[in-house]
């Protein structure tokens, strides 16, 4: 069985060396819908919880939601960081609250002080889809990512091989001591 989650994204992009409407500057309202697949947890009878979902999904999404993304050969890239230093906000502002962690992966990294996330690719909703199943792939059973951008779709099927444990009383997976960061639920060894 499956729980599913759904999650809104405003950001700006370009596709560097597109030749298309798409080379200029642009902003977009995302959708990515996250299905998780495992087996109903007696306890709670759900798969996991939807809100437990969207907040593990939402530590790594929220590097994206009003920011910017840029490949890291964009000749824009440099200068928009110039302009963030000059303005004082590179390094962070009193009310950029809604950042996550920074991350670095092969294919992305996340600067959330500044609101810019560095891709290796162009941002499509594919790459999309490729970068969040790479950030998220050891904390849900992802079976399926869904992203919608503009007029622009797309959609994988993913198989899962976690064995998560999860919390017989709440349902969200133990940490690796075994204990619930939400009930406080301990395993039994």
């Amino acid at each position: 069985m499956k729980s599913i989650a759904s999650f809104d994204l405003q950001y700006a992009h370009r596709f560097y060396g597109f030749r298309g409407e798409a080379q200029y500057l642009h902003g977009h309202t995302g959708v990515m819908t996250i299905e998780v697949e495992d087996t109903i947890n007696e306890g709670v009878n759900m798969v996991f919880p939807c809100n437990e979902i969207r907040k593990t999904a939402w530590d790594v999404l929220k590097n994206f939601d009003h920011a910017l993304i840029l490949r890291e050969d964009d000749p824009l890239l440099p200068a928009i960081l110039e302009v963030y230093k000059s303005q004082g906000i590179l390094n962070g502002h009193p009310q950029n609250t809604m950042k996550g962690e920074a991350f670095k992966t092969e294919l992305a990294t996340a600067y959330p002080d500044a609101r810019i996330v560095v891709t290796k690719e162009t941002m499509t909703v594919e790459g999309m889809i490729k970068l969040t199943y790479d950030l998220l792939k050891d904390k849900l059973n992802i079976v399926k990512i869904t992203f919608t951008s503009g007029v622009n779709a797309a959609s994988c099927d993913f198989t899962t091989h976690n064995d998560i444990e999860r919390c017989p009383l709440c349902g969200i997976a133990l940490n690796e001591e075994g204990v619930c960061p939400k009930c406080g639920y301990r395993k039994k060894k």
